[in-house]
């Protein structure tokens, strides 16, 4: 078990007060049993009135409504939280899906249904053909075996670029650049693994880097921002977490706060102000995690 402490913190400047329409938050994360919130922590500036609601996926919303004009606009959130998960390559996946290509149960695939659909152009078959590069020719394809090959070939071949832009890159023009950030490398490694028959879902939340808390350098990208990666589900193993960006399978350092079937259901944040779009003049992201307590061998919460 690890216990870590999360500050995140986004800043918007403006060159003259403006008005805010209403901002949606996606910071907190849900407990389970792999994840228990300790405490949490919300401040607003300038003051807002709050509510919280489950969206369909039953993330954790919250809504902003402000009066008022300001210059400037901030959201701080901290949360203490115990996390219990682990980084592996083997998934306890029950036989009739270990080998490629394999079909969802009857009981599952109604539910799974959309997160298997592709949801973007693929007119050249590029990403088909990409995904292909990782089954076996001459046998058998191992389910755990192709996407563990997946997740670390984005992590060696691609080059990572922190982007401020909103949105994604559609996943041809990642391949096509060689190059994209987290959600980029996230929205191909999903549209690989749906090419292959597979249910895989967005992740929004946050990196834990050691060598930013005084540990050593695993060489982890991403860390001081949001960070995003995929998830796929796998029959017995449930949904499990792969994080193409840094070649990482399993969620040792990473803290799911919000999945969804497409980015653009898992903003961190989002909102409009009223004034001309030349009136903002800075958006900035900041993103703390550090341990509050070393590992241990406490028993997994229940």
């Amino acid at each position: 078990m690890r216990r870590l402490t999360i500050d995140h913190v986004t800043t918007y400047r403006y060159a003259k007060p403006v008005s805010f329409g209403e901002h949606r938050m996606m910071f907190r994360p849900r407990d389970s049993h792999d994840l228990r919130l300790v405490k949490t922590s919300l401040t607003v500036s300038p003051t807002a009135d709050i509510r919280w609601y489950h969206d369909v996926f039953g993330n954790s919303i919250t809504i902003a409504s402000f009066d008022g004009r300001a210059d400037e606009l901030r959201f701080e959130s901290t949360i203490e939280l115990e996390h219990y998960g682990v980084e592996t390559t083997e998934f306890p996946i029950v036989p009739s899906a270990q080998v490629l290509p394999f079909t969802y149960s009857q009981d599952e695939l109604p539910d799974l249904a959309r997160t298997t659909e592709r949801h973007y152009p693929d007119p050249d078959d590029r990403i088909d053909a990409w995904a292909r590069r990782f089954l076996n020719p001459h046998g058998q394809s191992l389910t755990q075996d192709v996407l563990v090959a997946m997740t670390r070939s984005i992590r060696e071949e691609f080059n990572y670029i922190a982007r401020d832009e909103h949105g994604v890159q559609a996943p041809t023009e990642t391949l096509h650049l060689g190059s994209g950030s987290c959600r980029d490398y996230a929205v191909l490694f999903i549209e690989a693994a749906r090419s292959l028959g597979l249910a895989a879902r967005f992740v929004t939340g946050y990196l834990y880097d050691p060598a930013l808390d005084g540990g050593a350098d695993q060489g982890l990208r991403g860390a001081g921002s949001t960070h995003a990666w995929a998830q796929i589900y796998l029959p017995g193993a449930g949904w499990v977490e792969f994080d193409p960006t840094n070649g990482m399978i399993g969620g040792a350092n990473l803290f799911r706060v919000g999945v969804a079937r497409t980015p653009e259901q898992a903003i961190p944040l989002q909102g409009t102000f009223v004034g001309d779009r030349s009136d903002l003049l800075e958006m900035k992201v900041e993103v703390k995690v550090t341990a509050v307590e070393a590992d241990s061998a406490l028993p997994r919460a229940v």
